[in-house]
């Protein structure tokens, strides 16, 4: 993709991956529009990149509610233009023994994560399609590959970004639009730091096989992706290696998670 003066949309854009993303864009010379619901911080992100020289605006928006987010993207378009790039890296977590957890849970987790990376592409893919081009990225995550112990909901709506991508990838190929979905595993962010209090020790266990990579560098394994339109996106070997394992020898993964959740329950 040519990067400057493009205009990329990146949503969870106030922290994280998408705050991380959206500098990496800024210094390609990108135009950008970040959505997060945190005003305040919002605000700082796109106030420092304006600072650094970059065209950065910030939109505060719930990315689970689908009128609000057609509401700010039509906004960004009219005022900034078609939009090139989408990267959906919105997000919540909150992990838990399935039998120990709320309704509220799952539910919350299928908004933000699911319908959160879900209504920012129904409102630019169409547009994308008429042209014949633009890339989009969602960011589902090593739990999205395989089941994980503690993250029944997260992990739900992970795989469920991932049948998403998989299938969008198929049908907006022809039409001359990439899709690609990333594969994170722990990443040293606010998030993470936030739900390590929640994780059960299995959950730890199980985790700690990878260890958590800092948000620039998932960052660059999403701009490399957008450049090369890969299909799926790896920031790490580790990660790239459980998809293939996952995908030709399950019981592997199965029984190393296996031992590690009985060595907690020793």
């Amino acid at each position: 993709m040519q990067w400057k003066g493009a205009h990329v949309v990146v949503t969870g854009g106030s922290s994280g991956i998408g705050e991380a993303f959206a500098d990496l864009a800024a210094g390609r010379g990108a135009r950008l529009t970040l959505l997060a619901r945190g005003a305040e911080r919002l605000g700082q992100v796109a106030g420092r990149l304006e600072a650094a020289g970059a065209e950065a605006v910030g939109v505060p928006c719930d990315v689970s509610d689908r009128g609000a987010v057609e509401l700010a993207l039509a906004g960004a378009e009219l005022e900034r233009g078609p939009i090139d790039a989408l990267v959906c890296s919105a997000g919540i977590t909150l992990p838990g023994r399935f039998l120990e957890a709320d309704d509220e849970t799952f539910r919350s987790m299928i908004e933000v994560d699911y319908y959160g990376t879900l209504w920012p592409i129904r409102a630019v893919a169409p547009s994308m399609a008429d042209r014949g081009t633009g890339s989009i990225v969602g960011v589902s995550s090593a739990a999205g590959l395989v089941g994980v112990y503690g993250y029944s909901a997260y992990g739900a709506a992970k795989f469920a970004v991932r049948g998403l991508l998989e299938s969008l990838r198929t049908e907006l190929k022809p039409l001359g639009v990439h899709v690609g979905c990333c594969y994170p595993p722990d990443v040293d962010t606010p998030m993470l730091a936030a739900e390590e209090e929640f994780k059960p020790a299995e959950t730890k266990a199980i985790a700690g096989t990878i260890k958590a990579l800092p948000a620039a560098r998932v960052a660059e394994a999403i701009a490399r992706g957008i450049d090369r339109r890969e299909a799926e996106i790896y920031a790490d070997p580790t990660t790239r290696a459980l998809a293939r394992t996952a995908a030709a020898l399950p019981w592997a993964y199965r029984r190393l998670f296996d031992r590690k959740v009985a060595s907690t329950q020793r």
